[in-house]
């Protein structure tokens, strides 16, 4: 049973919480996000497999989840990528933030995110448990596909995606 670590909004652990219980009770938690680049650029989109409990067969950032209690974040996420992905890349830290998003089902994703980002032109080795399909796409066309069908992408990314460029911009 995958548990993830609750903190208050300092980062201070409060404790640990069986995953699908920390969502359905909306309390905040470690989490954190990877965005992929190649290097045209592109960002990697990966479609969450359908199997998934919440948000399934829906396009999300390259890698999402939680560290485990005695983990960095940075670690967490380089596992992650290694899991979903079947990659290895250096990640870099960009900024961390805390968002609550209703993610359908009655669940909640309430995240201390810590957002990061890297650069992958090689093979993928996708864990179809995960991810059902992966691809590149042009920042001006992810925006256009983000206004006209939203609901093909998870709530939280569109939430995160938009902190990512109002934080870089």
């Amino acid at each position: 049973m995958e548990k993830v670590v609750l903190v208050n909004p300092q980062d201070e652990v409060l404790g640990q919480m069986e995953k699908m219980q920390a969502h359905e009770n909306g309390l905040l938690h470690r989490a954190f996000s990877v965005f992929l680049f190649n290097e045209k650029g592109e960002m990697l989109l990966q479609k969450r497999a359908g199997e998934k409990y919440h948000s399934p067969n829906q396009w999300t950032n390259a890698c999402c989840s939680h560290p485990r209690l005695d983990e960095s974040y940075l670690d967490a996420a380089k596992r992650r990528i290694k899991e979903e992905l079947g990659i290895d890349c250096e990640l870099t830290e960009k900024f961390h933030f805390i968002y609550k998003a209703d993610v359908g089902e009655g669940l909640w994703e309430h995240e201390l995110d810590y957002v990061f980002s890297g650069n992958f032109d090689g093979e993928f080795d996708l864990n179809p448990e995960e991810v059902s399909e992966i691809r590149y796409v042009s920042i001006s066309d992810l925006q256009q596909e983000i206004s006209e069908n939203p609901d093909n992408f998870t709530e939280w990314f569109k939430i995160i995606w938009d902190e990512y460029r109002n934080q870089l911009n």
